[in-house]
């Protein structure tokens, strides 16, 4: 039985978050096109553009969820704030602009990092983390992330995430389940 091939447009900060988020989709079974939007290095702060392209990605999602199998996923760190905050942030970017709220039933997954990405490849890898501290990067090596992002992919698919996860990681998992109706035939 062959899988429903599914566009994902990825909209992210960085690199990192790109390809973290390019291995945990491929091991949950998207096969399909991936369209990466990634803010360009120098332009303006990666949370900043995040914000600023989310309005339109959501606005695409919207027109062809109808006529093709599209999800949006959205990475964004939530640095020195709060994942509600960061959420909220989104949220308010679509009501600025009279639109509705994100709604359960769209294929619409945002990933907040808690300080960012590394936190939660650093925690995967199996070090103790809180998501305060600034984790080093894997500038040239994100790919690095593979085995242990898989492995996220599993767990979450299973809903056996260790209850020491960041919070936010086990936030990632439940948004999830919003794209995985996707690959329903």
């Amino acid at each position: 039985m062959s899988q429903r091939r599914v566009q994902i447009v990825i909209l992210c900060e960085d690199r990192q978050q790109e390809v973290f988020a390019r291995y945990f989709l491929k091991k949950r079974g998207f096969t399909g096109l991936f369209r990466t939007k990634i803010c360009p290095a120098g332009s303006q702060a990666g949370e900043q553009y995040v914000r600023t392209q989310y309005l339109a990605e959501v606005n695409a999602y919207r027109q062809n969820k109808n006529r093709v199998a599209i999800g949006l996923v959205v990475l964004i760190d939530a640095d020195t704030g709060t994942l509600e905050a960061r959420l909220n942030e989104l949220a308010s970017v679509l009501d600025e602009d009279e639109q509705k709220k994100r709604g359960l039933n769209e294929a619409i997954a945002i990933f907040v990092p808690k300080r960012n990405i590394e936190t939660w490849i650093h925690y995967l890898q199996g070090e103790t983390v809180n998501e305060e501290a600034v984790y080093a990067r894997f500038k040239n090596n994100e790919a690095v992330c593979k085995k242990p992002v898989e492995d996220l992919a599993d767990r979450c698919y299973s809903q056996s995430l260790p209850e020491d996860a960041p919070r936010s990681l086990q936030a990632a998992c439940g948004e999830l389940q919003r794209l995985l109706p996707l690959l329903q035939p």
